[in-house]
């Protein structure tokens, strides 16, 4: 029998949504998960099914309502919802029915769009406005695309029908039986619409993606009143009191809440995201200006941020396409056969490349393997290759903040693995902390709508705790030898990027 009070998160992934509860002191309680399929129809691009997106979000939440006793179900008072981000749905206002598929975060058929408007010269106002770059990640060129290519979406545009949103809205718009059509400010800070500074659309950015106005989502703080969930639902009646993108609901699940504390999430992709306070620093080197979270009248915390496409793919890549692990967890024990990578390297760049080089035609390269090479010797450079990506963005954000980072809290399935933080750890230099429960993303939002709730009253209270059952890697490589892998490291990554030019 509990008393005290429940909290949802509703976190919607790449290849998985996920549901679970926690305590005010962000304890887990229970989570269920429910897998989501992914279509790769051409080379480059990514698609999901957006009615597969919620079906999958509801499954989960069914099967943690079930997991619940009676107790427990009634003390869940607020929910938080996190998401993918990027993802781009279109759908009709009367029926609820997308209007193409669902254009995933890593998707890059908008290559040509943005290669179009940026011989327009419109990337340096773009930049300046949003914190981003022209590049077929953020939402705006996928909007485009969609726009141009299925018949639906233009027709429902042309009857005033048209509703756009990233995952969060889609969600609230599935919970709500559409009662809300809303984005929060943190998933819109990566749509290249909304200002950053303002933390408004911009309209004329719409007027040159073709996207009406009034099918915008209302722009919403983080924190608020943003409906409840449909009697039709599990967990109906619970109020939805937040919103947050999976990076940044990572970031503050880490309880990285002072300026210059940073956390890697290892997930599909990895991202690094460093807070920075109230100010918006910006990067002349391709990290991204971004806002992290806001208070409920719309006080931003803002971040930087470095965004790879590939990191638990490159390990879904061994077991599928080389098939040489059964099952994701194997990979460990195939590096650990071998004492070093003996050479090899694995540059995870299957969909292109973001931070810093942003090539969306940037291809994977395994390279230097001899007669000799092993599986795993593969495998442990596979873990390796996350590690030295991450590595160029830690660097990069050190130089644009002008200090170290003390150290890097990680998270994310990927980061189960000692191999691959120990590899973090010495290609970076810093300490790497790994929280006893890896669910940063779920807790984060969790956290969010119990502050909302009122249930939690401060999250610096947590901070104390933050290190109980942590587990700390230390780097044991010298200065110079770190130099002497991320130089030979560097040098594999050009290769990757003049692929196309070959």
């Amino acid at each position: 029998m509990t008393n005290q009070p429940l909290l949802l998160a509703l976190d919607q992934g790449t290849s998985s949504s996920r549901a679970a509860v926690f305590n005010s002191k962000g304890e887990l309680i229970s989570s269920a998960s429910a897998p989501l399929t992914i279509q790769y129809p051409e080379d480059g691009w990514v698609e999901q099914d957006p009615l597969g997106i919620w079906e999958s979000q509801l499954n989960a939440m069914k099967s943690l309502e079930q997991q619940l006793n009676a107790d427990q179900r009634k003390a869940v008072v607020s929910c938080g919802i996190t998401n993918q981000r990027e993802t781009t749905i279109l759908w009709r206002r009367s029926n609820s029915q997308p209007c193409g598929p669902a254009l995933v975060w890593q998707d890059g058929r908008t290559t040509d769009i943005c290669s179009t408007w940026r011989k327009e010269g419109l990337e340096d106002e773009w930049s300046r406005r949003t914190g981003l770059l022209l590049d077929p990640y953020f939402s705006a060129s996928k909007i485009n695309w969609l726009l141009k290519k299925h018949e639906s979406s233009q027709q429902a545009q042309q009857q005033n029908d048209l509703c756009f949103g990233t995952v969060e809205s889609w969600l609230v718009w599935q919970l709500t039986l559409g009662k809300r059509h809303c984005s929060d400010m943190s998933n819109a800070s990566r749509t290249l619409l909304m200002d950053l500074e303002r933390r408004e659309w911009i309209e004329p950015f719409c007027d040159t993606i073709g996207l009406n106005k009034n099918s915008l989502p209302e722009l919403v703080p983080c924190r608020g009143e943003f409906g409840v969930i449909a009697n039709e639902y599990p967990f109906a009646g619970v109020p939805i009191n937040a919103l947050l993108g999976d990076q940044q609901a990572a970031t503050l699940g880490q309880l990285c809440l002072d300026e210059g504390e940073a956390k890697c999430t290892y997930g599909t992709g990895a991202f690094l995201v460093v807070n920075t306070g109230k100010e918006i620093k910006r990067s002349n080197s391709g990290l991204l200006s971004t806002l992290g979270w806001t208070d409920e009248n719309g006080t931003p915390t803002y971040c930087l941020e470095g965004s790879l496409f590939n990191a638990g793919t490159v390990v879904q890549w061994l077991r599928d396409g080389l098939k040489i692990i059964n099952t994701a967890n194997e990979i460990n024990e195939l590096a650990e056969e071998v004492d070093d990578a003996a050479g090899v390297m694995l540059v995870p760049a299957f969909t292109g490349w973001g931070t810093p080089h942003w090539d969306p035609n940037a291809r994977s390269l395994l390279i230097g393997m001899t007669r000799d090479s092993k599986r795993g010797h593969i495998a442990r450079a596979a873990l390796e290759g996350i590690a030295l990506s991450v590595a160029t963005l830690v660097e990069l954000s050190q130089t644009a903040l002008g200090q170290t980072l003390g150290e890097l809290a990680v998270d994310g399935g990927a980061a189960r693995s000692d191999l691959l933080l120990q590899a973090q750890a010495n290609s970076t230099g810093l300490t790497i902390r790994r929280p006893n429960n890896l669910e940063s993303t779920a807790k984060g939002v969790a956290l969010l709508a119990g502050l909302q709730k009122g249930v939690i009253q401060d999250l610096t209270s947590l901070v104390p705790n933050r290190q109980e059952g942590s587990k700390l890697f230390i780097p044991t490589l010298d200065k110079s030898g770190r130099n002497l892998w991320c130089s030979k490291w560097n040098k594999a990554v050009q290769r990757s990027l003049q692929w196309h030019d070959a």
